[in-house]
C-alpha cells in the first residue's frame, strides 16, 4: 500500500501525542513492506527527506508567523499535495484544522480520519470556537471514508451521536526494559521521592488543581512538572507558584529513555486530562510501572479500570499524597503493566491499523 499520514507537525517528534503516533506507526508500517510518506511542517527542525524508511514530505507552514491561520495553510498545503500523490490511503490524525478542506480530499484514495478525542469540549476555546469544532467534527465525519476511535467512549460517542460506525484502535506504549535511577541526577531528584505529573498546560488537564493539592497536603517531597510552559496557561501556571520551591517546571522532555525512568522512578504519578480518548501519556505511566492518580472520568476508568487512584477536585489529590505509603498497591502497577503487554503494544496497533487498512481498501474497491 502507498500510504499518506497528514496532521502532524512531524516525525520526529518535537511536539506531542499525534506526532509521537506517526513516529512510530510509520516506520512500523515500512517495516511490513509499506510505501510511507508523513507530512512535516516547515518549522520541523528535521530537514531530510527521509527517517527510518518513511518518506518526508515538507510543506509550507506560517503559524509561526500568522498563529493560529498558520495551521490551515499548512493542512491546506498538505492535501494539496496529497492529490498529486497517487495513494491508497491517506490517514488524518485529527480534524481541528484540516476538515474545512475535507472537500478536496484525494478522491482516489481511501480516507481514514483518527476522530482524536472531543476537541468542542476543551475549555481553553471560548464558545465561538467550540461552535467551529463541532462543525468541524461534523466535516470530519463527512468527508472520511472509514472514522477511527482510539477508545471505546469516542466509539461509543460516534455511534450515539452521528450514527457512525468507527473502527476501534487504542494507542500504543512500550514496556520500560532498562531500568537507570541515575538518570535522575541531573534533575536532583531521588528515586521514590518526588510526584510527577506529564501534560500539555490546558486547563482540561487539571494541572492547577493537582498542584493545589499537592500545596495542601503539606508533604516536603518535591512535584515534578513536565511540559512546555510557553503558552497563557503555563505562564499563569509557573506565576502562581513560583514561590513554591518544591514545585519543579522542567519544561518538555522529548528524551523518551529519561522521560520513562521519570516516570518509573516518582512516587506517584498524577493525570488529570480529561477531555479525549486513549490518553498516550496514561498509557506510557502504565509501561513504566508507576502507581497511577487519575482525573475521575470515564475515558481514564476505561483504560486503568481499577488499577487507578482517582481524583475529582484538589482536596481528593490531597488525600491521596497523604495516604498512599511507599510500595503500596504494587498488584495495581503490575496489572497496568500487564495490560500495556497485552491490549497496548506498538506492534499489535501497527497490525491493527494494517488490517483495517487493508479490509476498508478491499471492501471499497471490489
Amino acid at each position: 500500500m502507498k500510504i499518506g499520514i497528514l496532521g502532524t507537525r512531524g516525525i520526529p517528534n518535537q511536539y506531542g501525542g499525534f506526532e509521537q503516533f506517526a513516529e512510530y506507526l510509520a516506520p512500523g508500517l515500512v517495516a511490513r513492506g509499506h510505501e510511507v510518506w508523513v507530512y512535516n511542517s516547515s518549522t520541523h527542525p528535521y530537514k531530510e527527506s527521509s527517517w527510518q524508511g518513511v518518506n518526508i514530505i515538507h510543506c509550507y507552514d506560517p503559524e509561526n508567523k500568522i498563529g493560529t491561520a498558520g495551521q490551515f495553510v499548512y493542512d491546506f498545503n498538505c492535501i494539496r499535495d496529497a492529490r498529486l500523490r497517487e495513494f491508497d490511503v491517506v490517514l488524518q490524525l485529527g480534524y481541528t484544522s484540516s476538515s474545512v478542506w475535507g472537500p478536496w480530499l484525494p478522491e482516489n484514495a481511501v480516507v481514514f480520519t483518527n476522530m482524536d478525542g472531543l476537541e468542542w469540549k476543551r475549555s481553553k476555546y471560548n464558545k465561538l470556537v467550540q461552535k467551529y469544532l463541532i462543525r468541524a467534527e461534523e466535516w470530519a465525519i463527512k468527508t472520511s471514508d472509514v472514522l477511527i476511535a482510539d477508545s471505546l467512549g469516542i466509539r461509543d460517542y460516534l455511534q450515539d451521536t452521528y450514527h457512525k460506525h468507527s473502527e476501534f484502535i487504542a494507542y500504543g506504549a512500550e514496556p520500560l526494559e532498562k531500568k537507570n535511577p541515575e538518570v535522575l541526577n541531573q534533575w536532583q531528584l531521588s528515586a521514590d521521592d518526588y510526584y510527577l505529573l506529564v501534560a500539555r498546560m490546558e486547563p482540561e488537564n487539571h494541572i492547577e488543581v493537582i498542584l493545589d493539592g499537592y500545596m495542601q497536603s503539606g508533604v516536603e517531597r518535591p512535584f515534578v512538572v513536565i511540559g512546555r510552559t510557553e503558552n497563557t496557561y503555563g505562564k499563569r501556571l509557573v506565576e502562581k507558584y513560583a514561590k513554591a520551591p518544591r514545585v519543579k517546571f522542567l519544561g518538555a522532555i522529548y528524551d523518551m529513555d529519561a522521560l520513562n525512568q521519570l516516570r518509573h522512578y516518582c512516587s506517584l504519578y498524577f493525570h488529570g486530562h480529561s477531555v479525549g480518548g486513549t490518553n498516550p501519556s496514561l498509557l506510557e505511566a502504565m509501561a513504566c510501572e508507576t502507581l497511577i492518580v487519575a482525573h475521575n472520568n470515564p475515558f481514564n476508568r476505561a483504560v486503568l479500570e481499577e488499577d487507578g487512584l482517582y481524583f475529582d477536585d484538589a482536596e481528593g489529590v490531597c488525600n491521596w499524597i497523604r495516604e498512599v505509603r511507599s510500595g503500596e498497591m504494587d498488584e495495581k502497577k503490575a496489572r497496568n503493566l500487564e495490560k500495556i503487554k497485552t491490549q497496548y503494544r506498538w506492534e499489535q496497533i501497527i497490525d491493527r491499523y494494517e488490517q483495517v487498512f487493508i479490509k476498508h481498501l478491499e471492501r471499497l474497491r471490489s
